[in-house]
């Protein structure tokens, strides 16, 4: 039991450190689970923020197998869990598995948690327990059952909530401390994007002979950027005044939907040189496309399967390993283009005479595929990292860098293949050919 317990509790402190986005009022149901910890809420609280937990019905059995006797109630319930009890708690599970003598350790009863509610004091109408917060941090609402071999179905109802003016009757705020300014930054970059659209719009307008079929697809990435930005806004918005999205969750899923699977497909398309360069796309481009869509559409339908379950699924963690597997995977497939486009203009500058054009767009390939690794990186690595040491009241700022990131991103790609009739990557002047040829041959092996 204590082994089982230890290792829970070191996934629990992972999925605490992961950081729910934000908690809603959710209703959760669980059938027949023998887990010895479920994790249903994270949330950062302010002083006077209150945590309400519901059960409105409770029954438990013994597993097939079971040694024990018999199922004791009184050993299974509900906690809260500051952030700064993991730790402790995690030290004494493993203290408990190294001693053969000292029983299994239990949250419930160790001291470490504030209880809540235990289900043997659940009547069969159902019960209510509502905390009121004191010690501003960032809790986690847990149930321990203490006995192994013990299954226990419930409904439970959890709503966590800031009351705004520290008053006990002030307006209820649904989101974190630190997620609290997130509808106010998503409207503004909702608003950025619509304006960066805008100007793109125009510009390809004004420049319509110039133009491929390339523009259109980046037209397209901004449009639904956009729009899951102003969807998340309102979402966030929904969530922290009434504690339901109202449906606009749904709207952020479909629109990041399209968002994520474009914004890859931009970056393979423009790897490529397709429209730039050539009109057409070979073979091994194709199937890297063919790989890249399907993996991005099973990335998308693992994150409303992770948003909308919650930690509380028992295969929550895997599909966030999942969810990982495939994005690593994009990432990696997303380069093999980008590299046979800098290899080919290698090659071509040998044989087609043209060292300074080739130079060009040799240097502008390179340098988008140092951004886009450097981009990739930063949004999956640097910001995990990030979160993992950030304090609780400063979790919006995250998700600033993430975004500040992507515009960067976007700015570089969008200027650096915009429609002009004199293009770098299309146009160089003779007079550079002769000082671009030696450059090519000093850089044969840089890549």
């Amino acid at each position: 039991m204590g082994t089982s317990v230890a290792v829970t509790v070191a996934f629990a402190v992972v999925l605490f450190l992961a950081r729910a986005t934000h908690a809603e009022i959710r209703t959760t149901l669980i059938v027949s689970d023998a887990r010895p910890l479920i994790l249903f809420e994270q949330f950062g609280f302010a002083r006077g923020g209150k945590a309400a937990l519901s059960i409105r019905r409770s029954a438990w059995n013994l597993r097939p197998g079971s040694r024990l006797a018999g199922v004791d109630p009184t050993l299974m319930g509900f906690v809260l869990i500051s952030g700064t009890q993991f730790p402790k708690i995690n030290n004494a599970s493993q203290y408990a598995a190294a001693d053969p003598g000292g029983g299994s350790f239990c949250v419930l009863t160790s001291g470490f948690a504030v209880p809540m509610i235990r289900l043997s004091d659940v009547p069969p109408g159902g019960a209510t327990s509502i905390l009121s917060i004191d010690d501003p941090d960032e809790y986690a609402v847990v149930f321990n059952n203490c006995q192994e071999g013990a299954e226990v179905t419930m409904d439970v109802r959890t709503e966590m909530y800031n009351v705004r003016g520290g008053v006990p009757d002030g307006l209820r705020d649904y989101l974190p401390v630190g997620l609290q300014p997130l509808p106010n930054i998503y409207t503004v970059v909702s608003v950025v994007y619509f304006v960066f659209l805008a100007v793109w719009v125009w510009t390809c307008l004004r420049k319509r002979a110039a133009a491929e079929r390339i523009h259109v697809v980046m037209g397209a990435l901004l449009l639904f950027k956009a729009l899951k930005m102003a969807c998340a806004a309102e979402d966030t918005w929904y969530v922290e005044s009434t504690g339901t999205p109202h449906g606009w969750d749904v709207a952020f899923y479909v629109f990041g939907f399209f968002k994520g699977v474009l914004l890859f497909t931009v970056i393979v398309l423009i790897g490529t040189g397709w429209s730039f360069l050539k009109p057409y796309l070979q073979e091994r481009e194709k199937n890297v496309l063919m790989i890249v869509i399907p993996l991005q559409v099973i990335e998308n339908l693992v994150l409303v399967v992770i948003g909308e379950t919650g930690p509380t699924g028992r295969d929550w963690v895997v599909w966030n390993h999942v969810f990982l597997l495939v994005d690593v995977i994009c990432c990696c497939a997303v380069f093999f283009p980008i590299i046979w486009s800098i290899r080919g203009l290698r090659e071509a500058s040998k044989t087609d005479g043209k060292a300074a054009r080739n130079l060009h767009k040799l240097t502008l390939f390179k340098r988008f595929y140092i951004v886009v690794v450097g981009y990739l990186y930063f949004t999956r690595i640097i910001v995990s990292a990030f979160l993992a040491v950030l304090n609780y009241k400063y979790q919006w700022g995250v998700n600033v860098a993430v975004e500040a990131a992507s515009f960067a991103f976007y700015v570089f790609v969008f200027y650096n293949f915009h429609p002009v009739e004199k293009n770098p990557y299309l146009y160089v002047g003779d007079d550079e050919e002769e000082s671009a040829g030696g450059q090519l041959e000093m850089d044969e092996r840089a890549f």
